[in-house]
Formats: C-alpha cells, sequence, structure tokens
C-alpha cells in the first residue's frame, strides 16, 4: 500500500511516499529556514506564504521520485494537528482538493504520532508496544505507545520544550536560528560541569519537565556577565546548558520506564538529532539492558515520510476523514 504523506506544520514543505508505513520511495522537503534566520524564530505569515507557493512542486516531485501517480496511491495522509494554524491549513486544504480530485481516502494524521513514526522507517523491526520520549521544538512529551494508534501520555512539559530552551537560550548567546543545532554542535567543544545550573523538578507529576525556570538560569548567566563587563566562554555554557537539559529528559524518561515496567525505549522529535542525548541514551540502555531506538537523524525533522508512515497505520485503523477536515493548533496526541 502506497500512502502520499504532506506535512506544513511549521516551516517545512514536505511530501513523500512511503510503502506500506516503512519503505520511503520518495521524500522532498522545502524549508523556508533561511529566510526566518533574519527574524531569530519562525514567522508564521512568512511560513504560511512559502508553503501555498511550493505545496504544489513538492507533491509533484515527491511523486515523480517515486515514479508513481495518483492513481498508484492508495491514501493521502496529511498533518492536521498540532502547528501553526495558517501553515497547517495550507496542507490540509491542498490534500483535501488532491483526494477529492484523485478520489481517495484523506487521512487526518497528528505531527506528534508521525514524528513517532518516522522510528518504523529507521527500524523496520520495531513494533508498539513501547515508551517514547517526543522532544522538539514545541513539545516534550513521555508517550506510552499502546499501538499504533493508541497512545497515552504519561509525562509533559508544563511550560517551555526543551527544542524552545534551546533556541532561546542560544540567541541569548548570539547564535542564529534555529539554535539548538548551533548551540548542540558548539557544546561539543566545552566542559558540560563549567556552570551549575538548576534541574527543575515537577513534585506532584515526576515524569513531567520544567524548562523555563533553566532556560531563566542561563539568560541570567549571560546577562550578569554582560552587565560586569565579563565575556563568558561560548563553548562551556553551551556544555552546561546542554548537559542539564538533556539530563532532565533522561532522568524523567528513564524513571516513567522502570516504574512502567518497559524496556523497549524510543525517542523521536527534531530534538532527538541532539548528540549528546543520544549518545546518554545509549549508554544508559546499555546499562540498563533496554533496547533503545532512535530515527536517522536525516528523519528527526519535519517531513513528509513520517506522515505517510503513520497514515498507513491510522488508515489501516480506517482513521478516514470527510472533506470538511479542518486544522487544529493544538490537539493531544491521544485524541480520539
Amino acid at each position: 500500500m502506497k500512502i502520499l504523506g504532506i506535512e506544513s506544520s511549521c516551516d517545512e514543505t514536505a511530501a513523500s511516499v512511503v510503502e506500506d508505513g516503512r519503505t520511503v520511495l520518495s521524500n522532498v522537503v522545502a524549508s523556508s529556514v533561511e529566510e526566518h534566520k533574519l527574524y531569530g524564530g519562525v514567522v508564521p505569515e512568512i511560513a504560511s506564504r512559502r508553503h501555498a507557493e511550493c505545496i504544489s512542486q513538492v507533491v509533484e516531485q515527491a511523486l515523480r521520485d517515486a515514479n508513481v501517480t495518483l492513481d498508484n496511491i492508495d491514501g493521502i495522509g496529511v498533518t492536521h494537528a498540532p502547528g501553526l494554524i495558517g501553515a497547517l491549513l495550507v496542507g490540509v486544504n491542498f490534500a483535501k482538493g488532491l483526494a477529492y480530485s484523485a478520489k481517495k481516502p484523506l487521512v487526518p494524521t497528528h505531527h506528534l504520532r508521525s514524528h513517532i513514526a518516522s522510528n518504523y522507517i529507521s527500524n523496520k523491526e520495531l513494533k508498539p508496544p513501547f515508551m517514547c520520549l517526543v522532544v522538539s521544538g514545541g513539545h516534550s512529551h513521555i508517550v506510552m505507545v499502546e499501538s499504533y494508534t493508541k497512545m497515552k501520555i504519561i509525562g509533559r512539559t508544563r511550560d517551555d520544550a526543551a527544542g524552545e530552551a534551546f533556541d532561546k537560550a542560544a540567541r541569548t548567546m548570539g547564535m542564529s536560528y534555529p539554535g539548538g543545532i548551533s548551540m548542540d554542535i558548539e557544546a561539543e567543544k566545552g566542559d558540560p560541569f563549567a556552570f551549575k545550573l538548576p534541574r527543575p523538578i515537577v513534585h506532584d507529576a515526576p515524569y513531567d519537565f520544567s524548562f523555563s525556570g533553566l532556560k531563566t538560569a542561563i539568560i541570567n548567566t549571560i546577562h550578569n556577565a554582560s552587565q560586569k563587563g565579563e565575556t563568558l566562554p561560548k563553548a562551556d555554557l553551551c556544555a552546561s546548558f546542554r548537559w542539564a537539559v538533556v539530563d532532565c529528559l533522561v532522568t524523567n524518561f528513564l524513571k516513567a520506564a522502570k516504574d512502567y515496567n518497559v524496556k523497549t525505549l524510543v525517542i523521536a522529535g527534531g530534538v532527538s538529532a541532539n548528540s549528546l542525548l543520544r549518545r546518554r541514551l545509549q549508554e544508559e540502555c546499555k546499562n540498563l539492558s533496554y533496547e533503545l531506538y532512535m530515527p536517522e537523524k536525516k528523519y528527526c525533522g519535519d517531513n513528509g515520510a513520517m506522515v505517510a508512515s503513520q497514515a498507513y497505520y491510522e488508515l489501516l485503523d480506517n482513521n478516514i476523514a470527510d472533506l470538511d477536515l479542518n486544522a487544529v493548533a493544538t490537539l493531544p496526541i491521544d485524541y480520539r
């Protein structure tokens, strides 16, 4: 079964054709990130306009690269939630028109479920149930994946997401957007214990995260030094902040796995490309005899392949939308 997946939740316009949820036949991504760098972050209006300008060409290229036509497609999956509402609307409306004209099933697909599904592409042997740490610019969740389409939230951030904290801290250090990537590279040269930073704890919810205090601590450290005319070592700052964020993620994730007696762990989302997070979890899971699955780095960011993969399983579960499907800015991963 071949699924066309369409993604437009943020600043990437993407389309992909995936066979049976696991085999990528094409994967095309057009990003407007260079334009957003001018403003230090994603500008929703600009993102929406760029989606509208290039979505048709991106989908056409995905079909050509896969050497198929719409007649060969069994379903059209599209990210309908969560994300920037204007950006989502471009993808949803395009997919609705395409599905109607081609008489194909329209499959609404949740963005975070799709990130989890990127692991089915990179790890063809992976099957639910498992526990997944989903970390991105807008989300930080610990999710129990009970089946391909049934999920339960175990923990979540109470304020900032990990990726958002990385980006804002990096911007304070003078790094260009997306700052998380730049910080990860710079941190490799620094001392992770050079600066003592807090580890926020949510006392009434041991698996939840809170990154706003940690973000504020690093920003205050930088501002206080600036007011005194001091120059702080950027590599050490990056390494210390990265270590603190990753430490919070790993600690809560492993605690949840232990408490729920789950030994198959998965990571997903843009921050799953973070080199320290991948190393720490590999080391910890090896010591604990847990199985760890990670997406290839090329599938960590937003892409159409992950949408097509999840849409395959949604279609098998008969999750098909009518033409009144609408975009939704916020929607929990365990919706139904």
